[in-house]
């Protein structure tokens, strides 16, 4: 599976399948790509949550754990279909949502796109702010600057981005941790420990929302492995790199809340460069945290630019995008995302508490439905062409998929405890959110139910393009990049 050195800088593919001839990369590459995307100062400050929110450092780290493993469980396993079907991970939800009826999911899916970019290039703007000196605003264009090159030039470039970002991650975080351990006692904070129920599940909610929303987009980035690569595999190699860098981060961030006396908040990256001091290796840790934030906020734009290929693609049958098209999509995704950075820059840790909370409520239900169709009813078994073709087996609009999809929204409602809204339950469970553990486990258990009686026909074993290039369809048409 060695890299293919013919294979272009720059991405020419988007949605359409990867053919055989073009499969590169390592697994090991999946690994440094999701530990660089998680070993970022956004995880930090997410980790650091369950501190300023009210719980201890120890019960902190046990529910933080515990929200990764569940979390990237479900994210690897949505990781591990990249190779097999040789696809983005969103169009592969035609097969449950219908070829018009997948919309749904992706207009959501850009959405959080949106946000968490936007999340991230506040802190990014604040890091290139100190490091060259010019104001958090200015920073933020910069970093815009530098999201648009790297998303343009497209797949290779991302997952080399992603391994220089791990080796720089694991630099200063080390760094970090050794100057953490030297200015507080470690051991006395993990001594008081007042465990709460609303805290602890806080804790395990924030970790497994940082991982699932990875989800709509994870198989974007394994696509062009071999299809004979183990999926098993792929499962460890994403899911140990999330899993590991983004327990990392969120550690780091716990620890620097619970010694900072009320200053965290709203001085998240000049907190944590404090901890080293000034002059060059503050410098330094600004400029880490300013790359460690270029990989996931790639990622999202990258994942963006996507969906709308989907989207557009399903409704017109053909999307040719040349790189002059791929340009101005990305320009008016990042500059969408650039703009709620500037207007929502003073305002940011409450309002990223509650936006990655609530997203919950519309990602876990997808995630569910696409697992268990892909896992326990085809069994990998899909008709990629079909997937392009509004007449085909998937049809426009799938009823059973996107009812059990509304219902996984709906019935969240009553748990969900966020700024944007709070059920009605909450108060009586003490102030807990499990909305997402109902999302999870009541939309996966009737979806299989539902669909073992109704599901359309399922091919004997995969159907792949027998035209290299294109998805084709019935009427001669193709998704092509």
């Amino acid at each position: 599976m060695a890299a293919n050195d013919t294979t272009p800088l720059i991405e020419r593919r988007s949605i359409d399948y990867i053919p055989e001839a073009e499969r590169h990369g390592r697994l090991f590459s999946q690994f440094t790509l999701w530990m660089g995307a998680n070993l970022q100062i956004t995880a930090i400050v997410t980790g650091a949550l369950a501190v300023v929110l009210g719980g201890d450092v120890f019960w902190s780290l046990i529910g933080l754990l515990i929200g990764q493993l569940i979390g990237g469980g479900v994210m690897a396993l949505h990781a591990a279909q990249g190779p097999k079907l040789g696809l983005p991970q969103m169009i592969s939800s035609r097969v449950q949502f219908g070829v018009y009826g997948a919309a749904i999911p992706i207009v959501l899916v850009c959405l959080m796109y949106l946000g968490f970019t936007a999340t991230g290039t506040v802190l990014s703007g604040q890091a290139l702010g100190q490091l060259f000196g010019v104001s958090d605003s200015v920073g933020i264009l910069i970093f815009a600057s530098v999201i648009v090159l790297v998303t343009v030039l497209g797949y290779r470039v991302i997952h080399f981005i992603g391994r220089v970002a791990s080796v720089i991650g694991v630099i200063a975080f080390v760094y970090l941790f050794s100057r953490l351990m030297s200015q507080t006692d470690v051991g006395a904070l993990l001594q008081i420990r007042h465990f709460s129920w609303s805290s602890f599940l806080l804790a395990v909610s924030l970790a497994a929302s940082w991982q699932i929303a990875f989800g709509p987009y994870v198989a974007d980035y394994s696509r062009y492995l071999p299809s004979k690569t183990s999926s098993v595999k792929t499962f460890f190699a994403a899911g140990a790199g999330s899993v590991v860098g983004a327990q990392v981060a969120m550690v780091l961030g716990v620890f620097a809340a619970a010694m900072s006396n009320g200053q965290f908040a709203g001085h998240e990256v000049a907190y944590i460069v404090g901890l080293s001091g000034t002059g060059a290796t503050a410098a330094l840790l600004y400029f880490s945290i300013a790359f460690g934030k270029v990989t996931i906020s790639t990622l999202n734009s990258y994942g963006s630019f996507m969906c709308i290929a989907t989207i557009v693609s399903g409704f017109r049958g053909r999307l040719e995008v040349t790189r002059l098209q791929r340009l101005v999509f990305v320009l008016a995704i990042v500059g969408t995302a650039t703009l709620i950075a500037l207007l929502g820059q003073h305002s940011f840790l409450g309002a990223f508490k509650s936006f990655i909370l609530f997203l919950l409520a519309f990602f876990t239900p997808w995630s569910a439905i696409n697992l268990v169709d892909y896992y326990c009813i085809t069994r990998e078994r899909y008709d990629v062409p079909a997937l392009a073709d509004p007449n085909g087996r998937y049809g426009r609009w799938n009823l059973l998929g996107i009812s059990v999809y509304v219902f996984g929204v709906l019935v969240q409602l009553p748990f969900i405890s966020t700024k944007f809204y709070t059920g009605p339950l909450v108060a009586a469970l003490g102030d807990v959110d499990i909305s997402w553990i109902i999302g999870l486990v009541l939309p996966a258990a009737l979806y299989y139910l539902c669909a073992k009686k109704w599901h359309g026909t399922v091919p004997d074993q995969l159907i792949l393009p027998t035209e290299q290039g294109a998805i084709p369809t019935t009427n001669g048409l193709a998704a092509q990049a």
